[in-house]
């Protein structure tokens, strides 16, 4: 009924996807409304009084329900299809590109593509498939008018993998920017920033958390029970993790660890104020790094509104990660919009970005001119 693996490498090193699935490879999705009727396939195999048993399951594809190796960390992401998968390429080449120690990990489901399956392998060192979870609560989605939340469910998966001793989980459509494998060390479970929609409120697509199965069988009971007040994991977790905001400040995350990028228009003071804190940048909302068009010549966005301003150099920072870093992995065949970006930049040369502080310095520029033609600046001192 559910799918995991616990992952791993092969012996001589290469990386491997992980593609165990508890029912029997009969494929499907489990979702919540199947969980409230006692079924979740036509068989009708399963039932909710025997929930435990059937979780059983997942312990016997791992290693018992502790893994030797505790002391291992990771980060941990989600694609649910080859879209979003792009996104967790830029974001597994953003934590590369900072230098973290820790391991990646991206969790897929079946609806992404062989092609991305295999562009994932070469940034991340874990690629693990886990069934897809749907809320299918139409009537809540509709309040936020984002129906494509109801699958991102499957992310509670992240707590089957219990070879890891501490994890932090970000969504596909988050970027860093600077170290932040502090936070493995710094906070406990369930740390998280707050919604800026509703403070009270944590937003979900960054947290610290322990795997853990019992963790993982008292949510998805939890869920069976009592659904989600808006659909999908952010409504579940804060229902399930309901003494976040009147219990221990020590497990509220520092906003510079979830910065929602619209912050640059709804209070620009503050973020020109902490803008060289801040770590994590998380791109909310149904308009996705993605969905702009990137002019490769002039290494910019196309916006018909004109400068985007601070927003525009995230935005743009995102695309230069995808373009000189991400895309030299991704393999032909991915689809849907991934597939169209892919073709269309596929041959585009690396974008420079220029280093003002460093090898772009006014003063280095010119001791580099003074070195080509000497004669100039000799005569102009005479």
């Amino acid at each position: 009924m559910f799918g995991c693996c616990g992952g791993g490498k092969r012996k001589d090193g290469e990386k491997r996807s992980c593609w165990a699935d508890t029912r029997g490879k009969k494929g499907g999705a489990l979702n919540i409304t199947d969980l409230r009727r006692g079924s979740c396939d036509p068989n009708g195999q399963f039932d909710v009084d025997n929930l435990e048993e059937q979780v059983e399951a997942i312990e016997t594809r791992l290693d018992g329900p502790t893994h030797p190796c505790r002391g291992r960390q990771a980060y941990v992401t989600l694609a649910t299809n080859d879209t979003y998968g792009l996104g967790c390429l830029v974001l597994g080449e953003s934590l590369r590109r900072v230098g973290t120690t820790k391991e990646l990990v991206v969790m897929v489901t079946r609806h992404v593509s062989d092609a991305m399956r295999h562009s994932l392998e070469k940034t991340f060192d874990h690629v693990k498939l886990f069934d897809l979870l749907d809320s299918n609560d139409a009537g809540n989605l509709a309040l936020l008018q984002r129906p494509e939340l109801g699958v991102t469910l499957t992310k509670i998966h992240c707590w089957t993998l219990t070879e890891y001793r501490r994890a932090v989980f970000l969504d596909a459509d988050t970027m860093v920017v600077r170290n932040c494998d502090e936070l493995f060390d710094q906070y406990q479970e369930f740390s998280a920033a707050p919604d800026v929609g509703w403070p009270d409120c944590f937003n979900s697509g960054v947290f610290v958390y322990k795997p853990s199965l019992a963790t993982y069988r008292s949510i998805l009971a939890f869920a069976v029970k009592n659904g989600s007040f808006d659909g999908g994991d952010q409504g579940l977790l804060n229902m399930y993790f309901s003494d976040w905001a009147r219990g221990s400040i020590k497990k509220h995350l520092p906003f510079i660890y979830n910065m929602v990028a619209s912050i640059v228009y709804t209070y620009q003071p503050a973020f020109r104020l902490n803008a060289d804190q801040v770590k994590i940048i998380h791109f909310l909302g149904p308009v996705k790094p993605w969905h702009w068009q990137y002019d490769i010549q002039g290494r910019c966005l196309m916006s018909d509104t004109g400068s985007l301003g601070d927003a525009g150099d995230l935005l743009t920072l995102w695309w230069n990660i995808l373009i000189s870093r991400a895309m030299p992995n991704i393999e032909a065949g991915v689809t849907g919009l991934a597939g169209e970006i892919h073709e269309k930049y596929k041959d585009c040369e690396e974008p420079y970005v220029l280093d003002y502080r460093g090898v772009d310095a006014y003063q280095n520029i010119q001791d580099h001119v003074k070195s080509k033609i000497p004669g100039v600046f000799q005569r102009k001192q005479k």
